[in-house]
């Protein structure tokens, strides 16, 4: 049997904070990350460079702590270090895999990570090690779903994988529609006209300018992640043309 071939060289993942939580309400769940880990070490094993950008949400959420009287900036601020928790949990989980990581900042913080330095990103992919990219932006009021389309730009990756707890985007929300349809095909100006809850409309108008396809699947299905860096038919993949 032949080894499977991957549809794509250079691959950014996108996850959420709250794929780190399992069942808890809130921090991070070792066997969780473990788990990831293991999904990313699968994709890695294909031959693949593999940078990550990893969210804060099962921490704090700069819009929550504002909500909450926290100053907008000051809470962005601790969103972004809660990223940089988040990555070197991760990063300690491949590596107990056997894969070697590098963790890369946009808020320098020398004794713990490297700064965020796209020639150095690129080496150490093509060197064979995951990257994962942690601080957000370095700048209040951006999403981690904008840091992903910007790293993903600033890498040259082929695709974005947005890997969440849901199997990809619906008519409307499968929890509370028995009715609501899986698209498995969606172009970026429908989500944008609809207002779907892909990524926020900076991470997608981003990718639209570019030609970035945008993946999105449920990382919690042993497998999915893998399936769609091999171009296989999961979830729900956001690109140029019409919704098909």
């Amino acid at each position: 049997m032949t080894d499977p071939v991957p549809a794509y060289h250079r691959v950014l993942v996108k996850l959420s904070g709250e794929a780190l939580l399992g069942e808890q309400p809130f921090g991070i769940d070792p066997p969780v990350v473990d788990t990831l880990a293991g999904e990313l070490v699968e994709v890695h094993a294909l031959g693949v460079e593999l940078g990550v950008v990893v969210g804060g949400g099962n921490i704090i959420r700069g819009v929550s702590a504002h909500e909450q009287g926290i100053d907008r900036i000051t809470g962005d601020s601790m969103g972004m270090l809660a990223t940089v928790i988040n990555a070197l949990a991760l990063s300690s989980a491949v590596e107990r895999r056997g894969v070697p990581t590098r963790v890369q900042t946009a808020i320098e913080m020398h004794q713990v990570a490297e700064p965020f330095i796209r020639r150095r990103a690129l080496r150490h992919m093509e060197k064979g090690r995951i990257v994962l990219f942690a601080g957000g932006t370095g700048s209040p009021f951006f999403t981690t779903d904008s840091a992903a389309a910007l790293r993903a730009n600033e890498i040259g990756a082929e695709i974005l994988i947005k890997a969440t707890r849901v199997d990809g985007v619906y008519t409307a929300d499968p929890e509370k529609d028995g009715d609501a349809e899986l698209l498995p095909r969606l172009s970026y100006q429908e989500v944008l006209r609809r207002g779907l809850k892909v990524m926020d409309a900076a991470a997608i108008s981003l990718c639209m300018e570019t030609g970035i396809p945008v993946h999105i699947c449920n990382v919690h299905k042993p497998g999915n992640l893998r399936r769609a860096v091999l171009g296989e038919e999961v979830g729900s993949v956001v690109g140029p043309g019409e919704a098909r």
